[in-house]
């Protein structure tokens, strides 16, 4: 045994020095020059560093800069990259752009949020090589999204690199994706089929020496299956290379669980000559949804409760870094959510992966929202941004899901709809096609695998427990249902002691209190109703939405359990807290309502606690079960001045306790 674990560490140590050899990746984030527009002048000349927006200080005013960006890098060429081809990677550019390279035009891109990629070695230079960029987010006919309740930021706002790669390689030009696919075609708990598509381009056509090697490590690193392909053959110089394996008794990957992931190491060779290697991970499950029952995930139930996030932060925009990523998967792990719909567009490759690791099951989705065009150019770019979400985002284990428009509202978009939900069955027969409606009985509504809606009780209309006969509504005893939006906004510098009735969601004043009544009358009626197969808060985050005049502050929606800076939890996120998290949670809510008006006051605490007690300027209140971990005390008496209060509750046979202080006015 210790010489099997040993010789499997060598393996893969060689594994790992073989491919920091044949493969590089540079980083271009140093300086780069920038200005607003196509002409360039001294005077608008700017020194930034990417990722970088144009947007970053006006993205929350309604005439934000929607316009055209021209962007230029210097770099001399990598050393050591004699016999090896070089590529140009982009991760996102919003929302358009034209690639130049010492002159020569590269191609041009459109859609924001998925990466794209050229070949630039006949035109690389030794010395000074110039990179220019011109972008665009003009609102283009021709482009999705076309509408959407959020800001469009203009930029190259995610990475730029350059792949250094061997002449015969394992492609990035397969729509910027890895070139590796590993479908799952059929997994179950007793064995594991799957088949593995290796696609490669160079020097291929007549030659009879290259072979495909894939080998497969289980979650432990433990070596469980290689497989080899005799001979590669191509009429040109591309090729897919088709490989199925199998796997007795897999380690699944299961959600937060058991997070786990197999690595799939494939070597191109040559003869016994190793010219290529990539490493993909992916996490092996299997899913379903029953429309009495639910979602189940790896044969068992589970019911997806997660929120929605958008991408953007005040003074950054779309461009922010891995660890503005890893803050914001930080408090959704903290809420204790199991899912996460990225809307309304791809997200960062690198926040899919945090996902993968942290085991959330994910929505994903193009930007097709509120309405489209007729066009021909139009319905190409949807299916090309739907190409490109799937491709590149294959091996993600956690995506289960490929969603294909939000709230539709205008034209007759069912056959384009149709065309989509086609389109992602042939890419990718083993996930789920999704939308989300807010309009009940439109066509399109009927062609995806699965179906949800976003629906706001008690903010946009009726009372927080309409959601029930809402829900009952929506009903679909082929497809369950999901509710893909629900919420409320909300401002931690608005308060009010008794919520009788909504305030105006189009008015300045959006009070937390009735953001978290909201939230209690929406989700009670959703977690009764085992048939809802998921639900996702609008929204996890606050977020920019340029033409928002409405709550503290204008040009931003704030439906968000978190403030947009990431700093400040609402008291809603706290009641999502004690239902989903499995650590203590014992809040007082209304903590920022200091100056209290009334000497009587409901006392509402969200925990998961047990042996809850309150105490109110030293005299204790016992108190009742509480119902999906709500505890309240009605009419408690303050005193003028400072009144004390704090709770406590037991967790684990530890005492928790929370406390603050009101002033009633004398």
């Amino acid at each position: 045994m210790l010489k099997y674990k040993l010789s499997s560490f060598f393996f893969v140590f060689l594994i790992i020095q073989s491919s920091a050899q044949l493969r590089d990746r540079v980083s271009l984030s140093g300086e780069w020059q920038f200005f607003k527009g196509d002409t360039e002048s001294p005077a608008k000349v700017e020194q930034v560093s990417v990722p970088h927006t144009w947007n970053a200080q006006d993205g929350t005013t309604a005439n934000y800069y929607r316009g055209k960006g021209t962007y230029r890098y210097n770099f001399d060429s990598p050393k050591n990259i004699q016999k090896k081809r070089v590529f140009l990677r982009f991760e996102a550019v919003s929302q358009e752009a034209d690639v130049f390279l010492n002159g020569q035009y590269l191609g041009n891109h459109k859609g924001a949020f998925n990466a794209f990629c050229f070949e630039i070695t006949p035109y690389l230079k030794k010395k000074n090589n110039e990179l220019v960029v011109k972008a665009s987010n003009v609102l283009n006919p021709d482009i999705a999204p076309l509408s959407g309740d959020f800001t469009v930021f203009g930029g190259i706002y995610r990475p730029v690199s350059l792949l250094i790669l061997p002449r015969t390689c394992i492609t990035p030009l397969d729509y910027a994706s890895s070139g590796i696919y590993i479908k799952q075609t059929k997994i179950q708990d007793h064995k594991a089929t799957i088949d593995i598509i290796t696609k490669i381009d160079g020097d291929i056509y007549g030659n009879k020496k290259l072979r495909l090697r894939t080998s497969v490590f289980d979650p432990t690193g433990k070596l469980v299956i290689t497989s080899e392909n005799e001979e590669i053959k191509a009429s040109e110089n591309t090729a897919a290379i088709d490989q199925r394996i199998y796997i007795d008794n897999p380690i699944l990957w299961n959600g937060k669980a058991e997070p786990n992931q197999y690595r799939f190491f494939c070597e191109l060779l040559q003869g016994k000559k190793v010219i290529d290697t990539l490493s993909v991970y992916t996490g092996l499950r299997y899913f379903k949804v029953d429309p009495k029952k639910g979602f189940f995930l790896n044969g068992k139930s589970y019911q997806i409760r997660g929120v929605n996030r958008h991408q953007d932060r005040p003074g950054k925009g779309w461009a922010i870094s891995e660890e503005d990523h890893q803050e914001d998967m930080q408090l959704i792990k903290e809420i204790g959510a199991n899912g996460v719909r990225l809307a309304h567009y791809p997200h960062s490759d690198y926040f899919y992966s945090l996902c993968d690791k942290e085991g959330l099951l994910v929505w994903a989705e193009i930007p097709f929202i509120g309405n489209g065009t007729e066009s021909i150019a139009f319905e190409e770019n949807l299916k090309q941004q739907l190409t490109e979400l799937i491709r590149q985002n294959f091996n993600h284990p956690s995506i289960f899901c490929w969603s294909l428009f939000n709230e539709l509202v205008k034209g007759n978009p069912e056959k384009l709809v149709a065309e989509l939900n086609n389109l992602a069955h042939k890419e990718d027969p083993t996930r789920f096609t999704v939308a989300a409606a807010n309009i009940e009985g439109r066509p399109e509504n009927t062609i995806t695998d699965i179906m949800a809606f976003n629906t706001y009780p008690g903010w946009y209309w009726a009372e927080p427990e309409t959601m029930g006969p809402s829900i009952d509504w929506k009903k679909d005893e082929k497809r369950g249902v999901c509710i893909s939006e629900y919420g409320a906004g909300a401002s931690i510098k608005h308060h009010q002691q008794r919520m009788k009735k909504a305030p105006k969601c189009e008015g300045d004043f959006h009070p937390e209190e009735w953001q978290a009544i909201v939230h209690e009358g929406n989700y009670k009626e959703i977690d009764k109703r085992d048939f809802v197969w998921g639900s996702f808060v609008w929204n996890m985050f606050d977020f920019a939405s340029g033409g928002r005049k409405e709550g503290d502050t204008y040009g931003m929606n704030d439906k968000g359990l978190v403030t947009y800076d990431r700093k400040t939890p609402k008291d809603a996120f706290y009641f999502y807290k004690a239902n989903w998290s499995k650590k203590p949670v014992l809040h007082i809510t209304s903590k920022r309502h200091i100056e209290r008006t009334e000497p009587e006051t409901e006392i509402k605490i969200y925990s998961n606690c047990s042996d809850i007690t309150l105490y109110v300027n030293g005299i204790k209140y016992p108190s009742s079960a509480g119902d999906h971990n709500i505890f309240t005390w009605k009419d408690v008496r303050l005193q003028p001045g400072k009144n004390k209060i704090s709770v406590s509750g037991t967790f684990d046979n530890k005492t928790i306790t929370d406390q603050c202080e009101w002033i009633l006015e004398n």
